[in-house]
Order: structure tokens, then sequence, then C-alpha cells
């Protein structure tokens, strides 16, 4: 991890177009103050993350290099956000709001092809997707 870094990271698929359109999402209406980019052109061994962990979640990653995935990264996102987006991410963090909240994303993930914005191309393994190999 860089000393230099000041804000979290929000690392997501960027071959994936339901992660895309949530991150845009994200970034128009959310509003969080971190940088965000899809792991396909992060430095994901700086960052301190694995390329199998960011293709199976979304990750928030803290300036001191705490890493959150899945729901827990998407109540980080809110929570980082602040005024009612906080009040939702702290619902989030909650027991049993939060183990519900794992069971959501880890169903929705493994089913982000089918969601609105997804394509074939976010159910196939990162080895086989279209732009494989950058």
């Amino acid at each position: 991890m860089t000393a230099s870094r000041t804000r979290p990271v929000l690392v997501y698929d960027g071959d994936c177009g339901f992660c895309t359109t949530s991150v845009h999402f994200a970034e128009r209406r959310i509003r969080p103050r971190c940088r965000i980019t899809a792991w396909q052109f992060a430095d994901l061994e700086e960052l301190g993350v694995t390329q199998q962990r960011a293709e199976h979640e979304v990750l928030w990653i803290t300036p001191t290099g705490t890493v959150h995935g899945g729901a827990r990264a998407v109540a980080k996102v809110l929570l980082n956000a602040g005024g009612p987006w906080a009040v939702a991410g702290a619902v989030l963090t909650l027991p049993p709001v939060r183990w519900f909240a794992h069971a959501a994303y880890r169903l929705i993930a493994d089913n982000r092809h089918r969601m609105p914005g997804g394509t074939a191309a976010c159910a196939l393994p990162a080895n086989a997707r279209p732009n494989a190999g950058r």
C-alpha cells in the first residue's frame, strides 16, 4: 500500500455491465468520497487484494489498507457519502440486517449476468472475458 493514499478506494469489475452501471449510479447519486477503479486497471498488489477476490465482490479499501467486500463494502460506500445515505449504510451494518444484506449481495453477484445492465461477459470467468489479458 502506498503511504500517500488518503482516500478509500472502491474496486469493482469493469468488465461487468451490471457492476459498471451500479458504480455509475453511485458516482452520480450517492457520491462517495473515494477513488473508484475497475480491478482490471488497479494495482491490486499495491491495494493488498488478489484478483480472485476482486472478481468475487466489490471491494472498499481504506487508506490504512483494511479491505471490506460485498455487502460490507456497499455499507462503507453509503456511510462514506454521508447524509441520508449514511443512515442506510449504518442499517446495513446491524445484525440481522447485515446477514440478509450479505445473502442478497451474494445472490445478486452470483446472478449479475441476469440483472439489468448485465451482459454475458458478467458470467464468464475473467480469463474467458472479451477483454481478458489487458
